[in-house]
């Protein structure tokens, strides 16, 4: 017998009251022993019952099995995948109270963890709309389905797992199987079911990530606000025939597909950056616009999520730039250019540095698609490019813009910019917390000036922050 039939089962707790919202969505209660109780599901002002997860010294970790007094701030759930589904995961939550939450959060995380001084932050930039909004999603097929207790009570038949969908939080190898999803506008919903119930009806083999075997490996739909759409499949076998009627038949349900591409991939992990691939029909690659500024993206490419909410971001980021014609700008973490290529007009010269060799090609060929001629776009590692080779070429950056990923800047980058000592920082961040322990860093030289919350994820707890800094004053 396994020990998890032999695990004792976890209490439930009743009527704790919901007090405030916590790190990565979570809300609080306390336990009738005093413990601070991390809940799941749960909204500030509901009382609830809640089924412990995990019981630590110091705290516990629990889940909301009923609301028995609802908070004013809760709302009914729009997706019948709410729950389950790991993505939007605050639609319980009024949008307002969510955004709300979010500028809280952001400042509590520079108190807490960089123990910062800052000048009040600025009101949130709400978005709108707060559903299909996405411009990239990606799904995973799977031949081991979630299967829900209505799947078990229903007396279906449950020998076909196969699923199109995401994955369950914590389960790598289960799919929910997605219906309908309210991320990505039009066609995405019609792409997804239609490839599923093609592969379905001609009997293709959906991929076991634990064997490591079938042909159907995952889905990636992207779109533009120009109409434009990119679809890439990612087959687990080399199979050409089956590719080329699978993708043909995608043409012909729809033919308005900009760039249709697909890949071989038969590594142990779904990631695609180090694959070859193929162009099957339209463009390599489809374009977005920004400002009257063209972007060109290709399947590799990196570009903001929420086009919409990417404007008002590098808005924000150009004028805390504060920018004159004579200014040297530093980008890091450029992908494919979006923030250099969108404040090069007003400045000197634009130095980008990214790790990804693909998205510096687009870069470069953004800037000349926009006509802009004083954007220099170097690919590699952060860290190993920004070096005085580097600034002996360029110059000393008048202006530094930094965006890297959730992780934060490596230390080594921090103190090369310490080093540099750029008059002004513009820090744009999706992880306020590693945000707030590189400000920390610099603090050392610079003292912030602004700081900007951006929603760009409705319905979850993550957040873009923008922070301007300026070198302090030396005596």
């Amino acid at each position: 017998m396994s020990r998890n039939k032999n695990k004792k089962p976890q209490p439930i707790l009743t009527d704790l009251a919901i007090t405030q919202i916590a790190a990565e969505g979570k809300t609080i209660a306390r336990h009738p022993d005093g413990r601070v109780i991390f809940v799941e599901g749960g909204v500030p002002g509901d009382v609830v019952d809640v089924q412990v997860l995990k019981s630590k010294k110091d705290y516990v970790e629990a889940k909301v099995v009923t609301v028995k007094q609802a908070s004013p701030d809760r709302v009914t759930p729009f997706c019948t995948h709410f729950g389950v589904c790991g993505g939007c995961k605050w639609q319980q939550l009024d949008y307002p109270k969510q955004a709300a939450y979010k500028q809280q959060l952001t400042e509590e995380a520079f108190k807490r963890i960089g123990k910062l001084d800052f000048p009040p932050l600025l009101p949130i930039i709400a978005a709108n709309p707060t559903q299909y909004y996405r411009n990239k999603l990606e799904f995973t097929f799977s031949n081991k389905r979630w299967l829900s207790k209505e799947d078990f009570n229903g007396g279906i038949p449950l020998e076909n797992r196969d699923a199109l969908g995401f994955h369950i939080p914590g389960m790598f190898d289960k799919i929910v199987d997605i219906d309908h999803c309210y991320l990505q506008p039009d066609p995405s919903n019609q792409i997804r079911n239609s490839v599923r119930q093609y592969a379905l009806e001609h009997q293709l083999s959906f991929y076991d990530v634990k064997q490591h075997t079938g042909f159907l490996r995952n889905l990636i739909v992207r779109t533009s606000t120009l109409g434009e759409l990119m679809v890439i499949i990612s087959f687990g076998e080399n199979n050409a025939s089956e590719i080329e009627n699978l993708l043909s038949f995608l043409l012909q349900q729809l033919p308005q597909i900009t760039s249709l591409h697909y890949a071989i991939n038969l590594k142990l992990n779904d990631t695609l950056f180090d694959q070859n691939i193929i162009t099957y029909s339209g463009r390599g690659f489809i374009y977005e616009e920004l400002e009257g500024l063209r972007f060109k993206i290709s399947p590799k490419s990196f570009f903001q999520t929420n086009t919409l909410q990417a404007l008002k971001l590098y808005q924000t980021a150009r004028s805390f730039a504060q920018l004159k014609p004579t200014d040297t700008v530093y980008d890091l973490y450029t992908g494919t250019g979006s923030i250099g290529i969108f404040v090069a007009k007003y400045c000197k010269k634009v130095v980008g540095i990214e790790e990804i060799s693909a998205a510096i090609e687009d870069a470069r060929y953004n800037a000349q698609l926009n006509g802009v001629e004083n954007t220099h776009f170097y690919a590699g590692d952060v860290k190993k490019l920004l070096t005085q080779q580097l600034v002996a070429e360029h110059g000393t950056p008048d202006v530094l813009i930094t965006d890297p990923p959730r992780a934060g800047m490596h230390a080594d980058v921090v103190q090369t910019i310490l080093d540099l000592a750029p008059k002004r920082i513009v820090y744009v961040s999706c992880n306020p917390a590693t945000q707030a322990r590189d400000l920390q860093l610099l603090s050392a030289k610079y003292d912030i000036i602004q700081v900007q919350p951006v929603d760009m994820f409705p319905h979850t707890f993550h957040i873009e922050n923008v922070a301007e800094l300026y070198l302090k004053a030396t005596n």
